[in-house]
This record gives structure tokens, sequence and C-alpha cells, in this order.
């Protein structure tokens, strides 16, 4: 019975947490909370009833109220979401309390934004953006798909949040491109780090670097080398002080996995988002998807059945 009650609490606050990000929290705890349970957690409907409106729902109606006073699995999701945005406002209180007042009192005017909203919700879409982050105490990386207007991770060891690598300081496998040859190649390596072309031998600098992916392909022939001076396959002339990010390298010479740590994230008050289930490149159980995997749905049932 509680298995079942707790599966129901689970499924009714993802329901309630992804309405509220396609409309950018722009729609009340308590009123989504009515919503999903009215159409039984189907939050594609209600957007698309939302949408036809062209219109917020506005506090709750006194009928609404009763709605959930015989409700305990739909109380206690609204009472677990208000306490997360309350802590969230006094984490923020004092940062910026003029300008969160200024955004709780906006309406929903016909702008560029709201427009694009409006779509996104319509198709079922939350843009997604897939971001390297990292916790130096914990010496750990990984990465998340995560709305792309908030981009925030929670590290699962010590549960601080953090803000993702900055674009110029990821590593990992990376993309190549030789001007000099043409040739493309893949290798471990850190943005503005020059790589020798295993063509030419030119340095070349990394145009990306690849996110983990589910199926690899085949391993390349050429082993891995570069310029850092601790490579364990250096190529020459080296450069003096720099380090390879090479995984045999770091364990080699005895250094953290982690090359660049993620800043700690600084609350804005905005729960939704920073809460909002995010997608992993790893599996995770039901409970971790409300936290920690925003995932379209077909993609989770993928998931779920590689396991």
């Amino acid at each position: 019975m509680y298995r079942r009650e707790r599966q129901d609490e689970v499924e009714l606050e993802k329901s309630v947490r992804r309405l509220r990000e396609k409309f950018y929290g722009k729609v009340s705890i308590t009123d989504a909370v009515i919503l999903m349970r009215t159409f039984h957690n189907n939050h594609d409907l209600v957007c698309k009833y939302i949408t036809l409106d062209i219109k917020e729902t506005e506090g709750v109606e006194p009928e609404d109220g009763e709605k959930l006073s015989g409700d305990p699995i739909a109380l206690k999701v609204v009472n677990k979401l208000k306490k997360e945005e309350e802590q969230n406002k006094q984490d923020a209180k004092g940062k910026d309390d003029k300008k969160i007042k200024e955004v709780a009192k906006q309406l929903m005017p016909l702008t560029k934004e709201n427009l694009q909203m409006f779509n996104n919700a319509q198709n079922n879409r939350i843009p997604p953006a897939t971001r390297q982050f990292s916790c130096q105490p914990c010496d750990q990386m990984w990465w998340r798909q995560v709305p792309e207007r908030k981009q925030v991770s929670r590290c699962r060891r010590c549960g601080a949040r953090y803000d993702p690598v900055p674009y110029n300081k990821m590593w990992g496998t990376a993309e190549f491109k030789c001007l000099s040859c043409g040739h493309t190649f893949r290798g471990s390596a850190q943005m503005g780090t020059p790589s020798p072309c295993f063509q030419c031998h030119t340095p070349v600098l990394p145009s990306c670097i690849l996110p983990p992916r589910k199926s690899p392909g085949p391993r390349g022939r050429q082993q891995h080398s570069c310029f850092a001076e601790d490579c364990y396959n250096r190529s020459e002339p080296h450069i003096p002080g720099t380090h390879c990010v090479h995984p045999r390298s770091r364990m080699k010479n005895h250094l953290p996995k982690v090359i660049c740590p993620s800043e700690v994230h600084d609350s804005t008050g905005s729960t939704v988002a920073t809460c909002i289930s995010q997608g992993s490149l790893a599996c995770s159980d039901i409970d971790d998807l409300i936290l920690e995997d925003l995932i379209e749905q077909d993609e989770e049932n993928d998931s779920e059945g590689s396991n």
C-alpha cells in the first residue's frame, strides 16, 4: 500500500514540475496540482488547454481548495513544493528582492519569449542543454541534460548544487579538425590546449568536447598523445607546466580527476528550473528522476529498458 502511494506521489510531483517548467513557473503550485489530479497527470493535455485559453490561472477558487481537502497525496505534494519554493525565496532574500517582486507581478504579455514558451509547451518541449559539471571536494565529473534557461546540477555525493563548467574550460573526449591536412580525429583534451594531428603532427586546438554516448562505437587505433609535460605518451616539443587530461596520465601522476571545478550555484529563488528533473547520462531510479533526470518520456523508457 505504501509503495503504491509513494509511486503515485512521485508521478504527481514529476507531472507538476514538468507543467510548471513548461510555463516558466508562472502556474502556481496549487493550481498545477489540481490540474494534474483532474487530468490524471496528463501534463500534455493541460498544456494544450492552457495554450488554447491563453490566460494564466490566478489563485485558487474556494471549490478548488475543497478538491484537495480529501486528497492527502495531493496535499503532501503541494506542501513539499511550496516549502521548497519558500526556502529558495529565503535563500535569495536581500540579493535581488525588488526584481523578484517585479517578476512575481508580471502577467503573460504576448512577447517573443512568451510566444516561444507557448509553442514549446504546446509541443511538449522543455528546451534542454547538455552540460558538464564537476565537484572538486568529491573529485567527481558528470554530464547532465538540464533546462536551457537554468543550468544547474546537484552532486549526488555531497548534494551541493553547481553551475556548469565554462565552455572554454571543458575537458574530456574532444573533436579536432586539422587545418593543415583536413584530418578529423578525436582524443582526450581540454578546450584551448592543442594536441598533435595523428597524420601530419601539426598542433590542433579542439573544436568541442563531446558528452558520453550510450554507444561510443569502435575505439580508435591511435594511442593518445599530447604536448602536456606530464603526458604518458608525450609529443615534442612539449609545453612546460601543462597537465595531460587523459585518465591514464592523471592516475599515473596522482592527480585529481577534476580539471576545472564548477562554481557553487548562487540561488536566485527560481525553484522550478533548479529542481526540475534533470537528464543524467547515467541511469537513475525513479526517485532520482524528480531532481536529477530531465529526459523526454521516450528517452526515459529507453533508459529503463536498457538497465
